[in-house]
């Protein structure tokens, strides 16, 4: 069945050539080095792949084949809520980029936090993004209603008490008297909001401005851009060790 599924596919060094890999003479070196596998199968030469459901792997990093896979970095600004529907008529983030294909947002900023998000329709990567199995980091610049103290800080790096149980140790970087930059790797329900109140403080401003290997300080709230070949690379082999070290 496999390979009768596979005679009717595209040449995977087609499909990885268009995924920027190279030309297909240097894809066709990878395959031929036994770079690439699909469905878990070291690949040969001149195999052809349903991008829609075969697993496609180089150098054990799983990549999205699929034609219509696209990806976007949204600068999200306050006051839009993170999600592809409403009920409430208000504005959404998928409204900021384009309509076509349809996209979902990876994870969620609550309507008054800011920063980088990022929209996709890549359903394997977004899992691997938000999945907390993987721990993906998350960093963001947290400003709060006073000073906060080298024994706040501590408490941060060390976990939190919450009310569904501690948090896990997180990293902390006192960049003025009131503001902090903050990383974190769990994806609890306004987490960052909830570690400060347990400390005592409000936070009256939260950007997040990395995630995983992806920054960008140049983005205005509301703007978004593609991400590049590079990018998509990098979170995908971000994802993969952070897979192999959970397992």
């Amino acid at each position: 069945m496999e390979g009768e599924a596979a005679a009717d596919g595209v040449r995977l060094q087609k499909v990885l050539a268009v995924r920027g890999f190279g030309s297909r003479r240097i894809v066709e070196d990878m395959i031929e080095d036994g770079r690439v596998s699909v469905n878990g199968q070291v690949a040969v030469l001149g195999r052809r792949v349903d991008v829609e459901s075969d697993a496609v792997e180089v150098d054990g990093v799983r990549v999205g084949v699929a034609p219509d896979l696209i990806y976007y970095l949204l600068n999200k600004p306050k006051g839009v809520v993170t999600t592809a529907a409403d009920t409430h008529d208000r504005e959404i983030v998928t409204e900021l980029v384009p309509d076509e294909p349809r996209v979902y947002p990876v994870g969620r900023l609550d309507l008054d936090t800011e920063g980088l998000l990022l929209i996709t329709n890549d359903g394997d990567l977004t899992h691997r993004l938000t999945h907390p199995s993987f721990g993906i980091e998350k960093e963001y610049l947290v400003e709060v209603d006073k000073p906060v103290s080298r024994g706040d800080l501590r408490r941060l790096r060390e976990g939190v008490e919450l009310d569904d149980g501690m948090t896990a140790p997180a990293k902390a970087q006192q960049v003025a008297p009131s503001v902090i930059k903050l990383t974190i790797h769990e994806g609890r329900n306004r987490q960052i909001r909830r570690m400060c109140s347990a400390l005592g403080f409000t936070v009256t401003r939260l950007v997040r401005i990395r995630i995983g290997a992806l920054a960008d300080r140049n983005m205005a709230p509301g703007e978004w851009r593609e991400l590049t070949l590079d990018e998509i690379r990098r979170l995908e082999e971000l994802t993969a060790l952070a897979g192999r070290e959970a397992r």
